[in-house]
């Protein structure tokens, strides 16, 4: 137990450093509302001192601890059971590296989010779908972490776009139907009718769901409103970029002038694909055109300057082929893409100027792909 009596100056500015919440990590409890509530058995903030201010006490030092004792960079704001977990029940985890490290963790995630203007609000777009026999869900928390220092939430909830308890599977014709009608009425509804009316002015779009999906999706986003689109990492589980990632090397191929016949676009940068899996579905002398990488693997896309990279080299490739196969052809897409760029492949299409383009996709029920969705002017 603390003998030291904290200046009322010094615990004001912890509680506001820490915004009222318990600064272990993982933890975040607001314990404000306690406090004010003033109950006797609440679990208010315990203001603790990180080296003990006896020499006896937890992390105690004969010289340190009365040198420390009144200086708020060796105090935390603790609810109280991780207050009693690093002085007595996990005392031998919880040296005084740790606990500094976990109070500039908080307390700098603080002022970063205390210190974004308003002109970077952003509306958060959550889209969900199953994918398969599993269920994808986009955890809310972990989204919100996600963005800043470059954004924060504009409200404290997501606009869903979500679909749960769909009977169909994506093998079946009707599912594809269902999703996609679905997924246009809740983006009329609940998105483009606030960007119509001024009320939204910047969109980040959290989104995990099969891949023709995805690209709708960006079909529907298009240039309407200044848009950040972000990608699950599995390893380590986030939405926060991978800054210190390689850099992508993208990679192009085309088959040569060959104006008329069957034309396909191959994107694979989360997993190798072989032409003969697209001559299957198309016929032996179909045109392929690819935009692929060196080492496609599914947690590629770890930077969004690779993103942005993506979209200019998609942009060019569309170009070329209409350039080659002219106005009257058709572009049938492969995707095997991060959801990202998923995403961004809807975005990058141009209703006026690009191809119409059919959209396939993988299923191991159907022994290959399938075509799924047209997507014309």
């Amino acid at each position: 137990m603390a003998k030291t009596r904290i200046p009322s100056k010094t615990q004001i500015e912890l509680w506001a450093r820490a915004a009222g919440r318990c600064e272990y990590r993982g933890c975040n409890h607001d314990l404000v509302g306690d406090l004010i509530a003033g109950r006797e058995d609440g679990t208010f903030g315990f203001i603790a001192h990180i080296v003990a201010d006896s020499p006896d006490g937890p992390r105690g030092d004969a010289i340190r601890s009365p040198q420390l004792a009144r200086d708020i960079k060796n105090l935390m704001l603790l609810c109280a059971t991780h207050h009693k977990g690093v002085d007595v029940d996990y005392l031998a985890s919880h040296p005084e590296t740790v606990l500094l490290a976990m109070k500039a963790e908080h307390e700098d995630r603080i002022a970063i989010v205390a210190g974004i203007d308003e002109d970077r609000a952003s509306y958060v777009i959550r889209f969900a779908a199953s994918i398969g026999t599993n269920s994808a869900l986009v955890d809310t928390r972990s989204i919100f972490m996600a963005m800043p220092p470059d954004r924060h939430p504009a409200e404290g909830k997501t606009i869903d776009l979500e679909l749960s308890g769909c009977d169909y599977q994506d093998h079946e014709e009707a599912y594809w139907t269902f999703q996609r009608d679905n997924l246009r009425r809740l983006f009329a509804r609940k998105v483009k009718e606030r960007i119509e009316q001024g009320e939204v002015r910047h969109l980040s779009v959290f989104a995990l769901a099969p891949q023709p999906l995805l690209i709708e999706l960006g079909c529907l986003l298009g240039d309407i409103v200044p848009t950040t689109v972000h990608q699950r990492h599995r390893e380590p589980p986030t939405w926060r970029w991978q800054a210190a990632q390689p850099a992508i090397t993208f990679r192009t191929t085309d088959p040569g002038e060959r104006p008329g016949g069957t034309v396909a676009l191959k994107l694979a940068l989360s997993a190798t694909m072989n032409d003969e899996r697209i001559q299957a579905a198309l016929g032996a002398d179909v045109a392929i055109w690819s935009l692929t990488a060196d080492t496609p693997h599914n947690d590629i896309l770890r930077r969004p300057e690779d993103l942005s990279a993506f979209k200019t080299q998609l942009r060019q490739l569309l170009n070329r082929i209409k350039a080659v196969h002219g106005e009257g052809a058709i572009i049938n897409v492969f995707p095997a893409l991060p959801n990202s760029a998923a995403i961004e492949v809807g975005r990058v299409w141009m209703p006026k100027a690009d191809l119409p383009m059919v959209i396939y996709d993988q299923n191991r029920t159907a022994g290959g792909f399938i075509r799924i969705m047209e997507i014309r002017p």
